[in-house]
């Protein structure tokens, strides 16, 4: 294979033409690297030159290259991967604290926290499980849970759901017809949740959960 000379490109020219390379859009990259799209523009234009390491590491994931290729200390793409293997990808998902499994815990929003995971995840933000009221549907402590932020989810399926500035993960039950939300644990050992009538203000739901991340 050829090697492709990059001495001249800056790191912004690299980044854009290995985007372009795979076919890739600003606000993809963005997403992979838990960025904007007006920053991997401003990475690209040169307005921004100092770029974390740490963006620069997962963009040359995504496009399979070497940070030291981007960096244009290394003159050579390396030879493609065979075509029945690809990369992983992964993306960077805020961290917005813990949330209850027990007990509800006031869930901050520490946006400085974030966990890397697989790209293919769709949710907004995740966070920490904490106690063992969802064993059942097998979300231990501490296990980290992803959620795709909705106003409401259909009954059965697990919600993050905040109450009076506490959040809490559980099965979301809700009769709109008798003003009732129930919100059931996921181990016998705890009783469900029971909102009616003007309680229901007390109530939001961050969003439904769609993965969860096990440390066992």
């Amino acid at each position: 294979m050829k090697s492709k000379e990059v001495k001249t490109l800056t790191i912004g020219q690299r980044i854009k033409e290995e985007r372009k390379r795979k076919g890739f859009s600003q606000e993809f990259v963005a997403n992979a690297i838990g960025s904007t799209k007006q920053a991997i523009y401003k990475y690209e234009s040169g307005i921004v030159t100092n770029i974390p390491t740490d963006k620069i590491s997962i963009m040359a994931d995504l496009f399979g290259v070497t940070p030291a290729y981007l960096m244009g200390w290394q003159t050579e793409i390396e030879p493609p991967l065979p075509a029945n293997v690809r990369p992983v990808t992964t993306k960077r998902f805020p961290l917005l604290g813990e949330i209850a499994c027990g007990e509800p815990i006031y869930a901050s929003e520490d946006h400085e926290s974030y966990i890397d995971a697989s790209a293919d995840i769709k949710a907004d933000f995740c966070l920490t499980a904490k106690g063992d009221s969802m064993i059942g549907a097998r979300i231990h402590n501490g296990d980290v849970v992803f959620i795709r932020k909705q106003p409401i989810v259909e009954n059965g399926e697990i919600a993050a759901v905040v109450i009076d500035n506490e959040a809490t993960l559980k099965r979301w039950y809700f009769y709109p017809e008798q003003k009732k939300l129930i919100l059931n644990p996921e181990n016998p050992t705890f009783a469900p949740l029971v909102y009616i009538g003007e309680e229901l203000d007390t109530v939001i739901c961050l969003g439904k959960a769609v993965c969860f991340m096990s440390n066992l």
